[in-house]
């Protein structure tokens, strides 16, 4: 994954994009965080988890995603709302900066999306069975999110379909 990073072109002022999609519990996060402990470039992880809308609200990572990646591509500083997942609602406004070296890694349900796919270096789809992504989903979020999974699922699958993210991916990455 990092040799096609380092073969293409960086797409932020100098900087590499590298989004990480695919159902719940495929394993983007554990992916992500393995790119950003080898990457040989100043190395920046946003989760998609902070730019849900809550339960209901896979369709805000579209806006969030362009107020973070557009200034980027421009040379400038990002910026996204942080959802809070305990108070239920937005929590704060959270500035990024990349190095004009660096690798920014988002990652997460709906990071591929398409109106700022044009932005990513390359686009990596993670997938396991669905059994195999629940039982993570489950493990990691426990009791809170066993009463969603059915409803998340539902949107991430529709969002997936719609933006065509696996269909775009440059790499799919089995993880279970």
């Amino acid at each position: 994954m990092l040799d096609l990073l380092a073969g293409r072109a960086p797409t932020l002022a100098g900087a590499r994009l590298l989004l990480v999609d695919g159902p719940s519990g495929a394993g983007k996060t554990t992916l992500a965080l393995a790119v950003a402990e080898h990457s040989p470039w100043p190395t920046r992880v946003v989760h998609a988890d902070e730019l849900y809308d809550g339960w209901a609200g896979l369709a805000a990572v579209v806006p969030q995603l362009d107020t973070l990646l557009r200034p980027l591509a421009a040379g400038g500083s990002g910026t996204y709302r942080r959802y809070d997942w305990h108070a239920g609602r937005y929590a704060d406004e959270v500035a990024v900066d990349l190095e004009p070296d660096g690798l920014l890694v988002v990652e997460g349900v709906g990071s591929g999306a398409l109106p700022t796919r044009d932005l990513a270096t390359a686009l990596v789809w993670a997938q396991a069975p669905a059994e195999t992504c629940r039982e993570r989903g489950l493990a990691r979020d426990g009791a809170a999110y066993a009463p969603h999974w059915d409803a998340w699922h539902a949107q991430e699958t529709a969002h997936h379909a719609g933006h065509r993210t696996r269909a775009a991916s440059d790499l799919v990455v089995r993880t279970g």
